[in-house]
């Protein structure tokens, strides 16, 4: 199954007219496999019986999609300017190239990181897990293929950027108080910790795993598992 899923991957991005992880070479064309289910972790934090996405089947990225309605539309994308010294290119630039997480709860309910983010002009190729994204026009340096939380950076130079920067470029607020256009008290989680300061300034660092709950009852942080993906 993993060799047939990487064959049928690449098969349909060199059918198609579209920029996706930089062709053969890029890390998503190589996803193979299934995602490893994770055990619940035991903590005070309140849990919602939809919090886990450990049962989700996966995706075209090897990776389990997102339970629950698309946070906010990936079309509030800014269109193409550059934000933040993040640049819209033609092609996706692979010098610098790592994948983050990010998964949210708005009530203890969860909510899907939306394909496409970071694309101007997106076109999906359909697959058996799942459609995958990518972009006639333009594509950020940060961006999403697929609704499984895997947030993609790709930039011509080594850096480190936010989490802040990618809701800057996706055209959404975030702040202590607000996530995108949900509001209340933001908790968030990085690798299962909880992080105290704007969640805004949260690394995108290679397999951070980042969880935003919004309101009450947060949701314990939820284990993440890279194991069914070349990402």
């Amino acid at each position: 199954m993993p060799a047939r899923r990487v064959c049928l991957l690449l098969c349909l991005l060199a059918a198609g007219a579209l920029t996706a992880c930089g062709g053969a070479s890029s890390s998503t064309s190589s996803t193979a496999g299934t995602t490893a289910k994770a055990a619940s972790q035991t903590t005070t934090t309140a849990t919602s019986s939809t919090a886990s996405t450990a049962n989700q089947r996966p995706g075209p990225e090897g990776m389990p999609l997102e339970a629950g309605p698309n946070l906010a539309p990936a079309s509030s994308t800014t269109q193409g300017s550059t934000v933040d010294g993040i640049q819209c290119a033609p092609v996706e630039q692979l010098a610098y190239h790592i994948h983050s997480h990010l998964q949210v709860y708005i009530d203890g309910q969860p909510r899907a990181l939306p394909a496409a983010i970071g694309m101007v002009d997106p076109v999906a190729q359909q697959t058996p897990y799942g459609p995958f994204y990518g972009a006639q026009q333009c594509i950020y340096w940060l961006h999403t293929h697929a609704t499984d939380g895997v947030i993609h950076v790709e930039s011509p130079t080594a850096r480190i950027y936010t989490l802040g920067n990618f809701f800057d470029e996706w055209g959404q607020p975030l702040s202590g108080t607000q996530v995108a256009g949900a509001k209340g008290k933001v908790t968030a989680f990085v690798n299962g910790k909880p992080w105290t300061k704007d969640p805004r300034t949260i690394a995108l660092v290679p397999h951070a795993a980042i969880q935003l709950d919004v309101g009450s009852p947060a949701v314990a942080p939820q284990p993440v598992s890279w194991a069914g993906a070349n990402l």
